[in-house]
């Protein structure tokens, strides 16, 4: 006849179920850390391949050179940017942006217009930074430009952004002669994105840096527009600014590299918005 079981080791053999449950727990949590840490080390190892490749394209790049290109999208040179809102302040008193989302709705489509529209002479300047090319885009550009404030904006930003750069950039002497035939010429405008092209071209840019810079400057001063017009505040700006940048990306692929026959408008509305600056009763920008 079996014996019954006794209660107590009834009891040690289910704590001992306990323990050995517990001990499954922990293996499997280390196992779960383990691998989450492979998987991190993984991806720094990738961004650390990434960021060697990108060191060893910028090895033959002139570090004077670096310095100057740095400075020209630095915030703090006198270019005239942050005095034009781009329509924004129009479009808020038109109510067609009221709040983040149509923010960011703007800022793309901004972005978009002015990839299709001005990036073919930023492109071309850069690749040719000569008074005769810039003399002949600025006739193009000026013929195309339908918005009168779009186009005052645009001869307003250029001739700061001349007398900056000539001042500045004196290695450049070229610069100055430009602005010498600028200030006695009556008959050409000289807008901003060709002479942006041009300095480029001289500070030894590329023309895919070229390019995604002139998006860059254009979508930081209309966000920045966005935050004196209490429509976001800097800790959202910076955060839209980061979340648009793939976007950004985005445009000057599909525009990049194009001649200035292929410049068009693809955002009539904003055009239009911009154009009815001039008739607000209060305003903070110039355009």
């Amino acid at each position: 006849m079996p014996l019954p079981a006794s209660p107590i080791f009834t009891i040690h053999a289910h704590f001992s179920k306990k323990k050995k449950k517990k001990k499954k727990k922990k293996i499997s949590q280390k196992i779960d850390s383990l691998e989450g840490g492979l998987l991190v080390c993984f991806v720094m190892d990738q961004d650390l391949v990434e960021t060697e490749k990108r060191r060893k394209r910028e090895i033959n790049i002139d570090p004077g050179l670096q310095w100057s290109q740095w400075q020209l999208l630095d915030s703090i040179l006198p270019t005239g940017g942050f005095a034009h809102s781009f329509g924004l302040e129009a479009a808020i008193q038109a109510r067609l942006v009221s709040g983040p989302d149509d923010l960011q709705n703007f800022v793309i489509h901004l972005l978009e217009n002015t990839g299709s529209l001005l990036l073919p002479f930023v492109y071309s300047a850069t690749m040719n930074p000569t008074l005769d090319n810039c003399q002949k885009l600025d006739r193009i550009l000026d013929a195309t430009l339908s918005n009168e404030v779009g186009r005052k904006a645009s001869v307003s930003q250029r001739s700061s952004l001349m007398r900056v750069a000539a001042s500045v950039f004196t290695e450049l002497p070229s610069l100055k002669s430009m602005r010498d035939v600028c200030i006695g010429s009556g008959v050409v405008s000289f807008h901003h994105a060709p002479v942006f092209g041009i300095i480029c071209g001289l500070l030894g840019m590329d023309s895919g840096t070229s390019q995604r810079a002139y998006i860059f400057m254009t979508m930081r001063d209309v966000i920045s527009a966005a935050t004196r017009l209490n429509l976001v505040g800097p800790l959202g700006a910076a955060v839209l600014q980061h979340r648009v940048a793939s976007v950004a990306e985005s445009m000057v692929k599909k525009w990049m590299d194009r001649s200035v026959e292929d410049a068009c408008q693809t955002a009539p509305l904003l055009d239009t918005i911009q154009g009815c600056h001039t008739y607000l009763f209060s305003r903070l920008f110039c355009s």
